[in-house]
């Protein structure tokens, strides 16, 4: 039976469904199976039709090559490299290629990227021959050809990376991820600094100018020093663009940390990067995550680029790869195996190497879309109604007067519709709000199934550290009323422990809050944005008991503040949400903590 969420639920989920309520869409890999076509003609026609009609094209080329694969990969590598000839797999890469240059004929190919899996895991030859491949299709002039490689190959193959470069490939992505020797480790990952320093070093002999670096940040057992010192460490080695990836954890080695790593921890990495980036001259909106030095540039690929902002279709062309084009979303065979075998057997029989593809409905296609333009943290009204043939205001007319007036998003133009400082936290309840209906009621199922607040705490905790902290350590939490006692403010928890259940505004006392009172003053206002004056604050009640808090022993002073209803709370800091619920549905809510217990306390000494 269809259920029809408001917004405010599906938000709500977005933000406590977060590791797979992001700009990957659908949310499985079976999720459109009822639009799914299994007959190789009917493949070709749809395929085909919808190539045909594009003003415009992005070209994608998979290479499910890598030494290793990472353990936070969620890419299609194949397990052993050598399982598999380089020069057999592009001789049937090429061959799949051509059968999309003829589908495509005059139509404008806008960008092109050579990705993976690591592309300079071929021989510079093999790298030839599919430049060659791609060279045969109508480029447009001025295109930027990218490629990417990881620092092993570019400090111990220079000779790789020149030749590329003489290929016409002029951009080059390169990851580091993190430069803790410890956190590589465990990520399966080889690098160094003297590494590092190497391969940029190769690369800019070749003559590279425009060098993009990645960093990965929302790891388990990456501490926020960790990840500023990866930061400040690669805007010393001077790239033009800087791209930061939270890890996704879905379809990797480390799903089961998941829910480990609260979304708390994955906001507050990105703003230290971001803070750190900006002051060094890099620039991006809110919400986007490449940044660029170099004036008027975004950072990103051509293909990249125009297939975020303007929403224009790209076909994905090796072993897994993923098409969008026009109405279908298709994945090349590989997708779920990683092997070879039924790639190269649908080659040899003429036909698409499709392992899914779905003929999707408008509604799906729009979600896809919008999910996707998400990426760069804002939606174009005008490459919208040139995808679409509509109004993005019309279609989603409720939707964008609810992050209007929850602060989430804004015009700051007339085309632009970005993301807040504030959105920018709370992007993964706002894409939800673009989902399909069958979409929708897929997160609340799968959320049903997977979440467990248990397990994640349990995971949290094997990590904490509680000796970094005195015993006992001290917390102040506000109880805030409005001035008829009927509505109270209530915070929805960002961090574990008790992830994502509703609290009291409050937190640890720090020695330069110098009183308690003034700890309460400023938890109150870094995570609901509200003000109140110490002076006005009443003592409620002191909770001490030792197993009040999962963490250790923390003593809680609990206070008391009055404020008129019509004061809009922000949630920042580690409170993914806050607003006012009704005094009369508490009995109703589920609280962190003794929280309850305290609330209880203070509506009795207002009675």
């Amino acid at each position: 039976m269809k259920k029809n969420y408001t917004f405010d639920e599906l938000f709500d989920m977005g933000i406590k469904f977060h590791h797979y309520t992001n700009t990957a869409y659908p949310l499985r890999v079976n999720s459109l199976a009822h639009y799914e076509l299994h007959d190789a003609g009917d493949v070709r026609r749809v395929v085909e039709a919808n190539v045909k009609a594009q003003r415009e094209l992005n070209l994608y080329v998979h290479v499910p090559y890598c030494k290793t694969r990472c353990r936070f990969c969620e890419y299609v590598v194949m397990d052993d490299p050598n399982e598999v000839p380089q020069d057999k797999y592009v001789d049937y890469l090429l061959r799949e290629i051509e059968m999309y240059r003829e589908m495509a004929g005059d139509i404008p190919i806008v960008g092109y990227d050579l990705g993976g899996g690591t592309p300079m895991y071929l021989t510079p030859g093999n790298i030839k021959r599919i430049t060659e491949g791609i060279r045969q299709f109508k480029l447009t002039p001025g295109i930027t050809f990218s490629i990417e490689t990881t620092p092993v190959i570019a400090a111990k193959e220079a000779e790789k990376i020149a030749s590329a470069k003489a290929l016409g490939y002029d951009r080059i992505s390169m990851g580091f991820q993190t430069v803790s020797a410890s956190l590589l480790e465990s990520l399966g990952r080889e690098g160094s600094k003297s590494i590092y320093e190497q391969a940029v070093k190769n690369i800019r002999l070749a003559g590279y100018t425009r060098l993009n670096i990645d960093l990965m940040y929302g790891f388990l057992n990456q501490s926020d020093d960790d990840f500023a010192n990866t930061v400040k460490y690669t805007i010393a080695m001077n790239p033009e663009y800087v791209t930061l990836y939270r890890n996704r954890y879905k379809g990797t080695k480390l799903e089961k940390e998941s829910q480990g790593v609260s979304l708390f921890k994955a906001n507050r990495q990105y703003e230290i990067a971001y803070t750190l980036l900006k002051a060094a001259g890099y620039d991006a909106n809110v919400g986007k995550n490449t940044f660029s030095r170099v004036p008027g540039d975004l950072g990103t690929s051509d293909y990249l680029t125009t297939r975020v902002v303007n929403a224009t279709s790209y076909i994905g062309m090796g072993l897994g790869a993923q098409s969008f084009v026009g109405n279908y979303l298709a994945y090349n065979l590989g997708c779920d195996s990683h092997r070879t075998d039924k790639y190269f057997a649908a080659v040899d029989r003429g036909e698409l190497p499709i392992n899914d593809i779905a003929d999707m409905p408008l509604e799906e296609v729009r979600a896809k879309a919008v999910s996707v333009m998400f990426y760069f943290g804002f939606i174009s009204m005008k490459s919208y109604k040139a995808r679409f043939g509509e109004d993005f205001r019309e279609v989603f007319k409720g939707e964008i007067k609810y992050l209007q007036d929850n602060m989430l998003m804004e015009y700051v133009d007339d085309d632009t519709f970005m993301l807040t400082e504030y959105g920018s936290h709370h992007i993964y309840g706002i894409i939800p709000l673009f989902y399909s209906q069958r979409s929708k009621e897929e997160m609340f199922d799968m959320a049903r199934r997977i979440l467990n607040p248990e397990k994640g705490e349990s995971i949290y905790l094997e990590k904490y550290d509680r000796k970094q902290y005195d015993a006992p350590s001290v917390a102040a939490d506000v109880v805030v009323l409005s001035a008829d006692r009927k509505n109270i403010v209530l915070i929805t928890r960002g961090n574990h422990p008790f992830a994502n259940s509703l609290a009291l505004p409050g937190g640890f006392y720090t020695p330069g809050d110098d009183t308690i009172e003034n700890c309460a003053v400023r938890e109150l206002n870094e995570e609901t944005g509200l003000d109140v004056d110490a002076a006005d604050l009443r003592l409620v009640k002191v909770s001490s008991g030792r197993n009040r808090d999962p963490r250790g022993w923390i003593v809680s002073v609990a206070y008391m503040a009055v404020l008129k209803s019509d004061a809009v709370p922000l949630a920042d800091s580690d409170a993914i949400m806050c607003k006012w619920y009704s005094v009369a549905d508490l009995d109703k809510l589920q609280l962190a903590f003794d929280h309850r217990a305290i609330i209880k306390k203070a509506m009795e000494a207002i009675a």
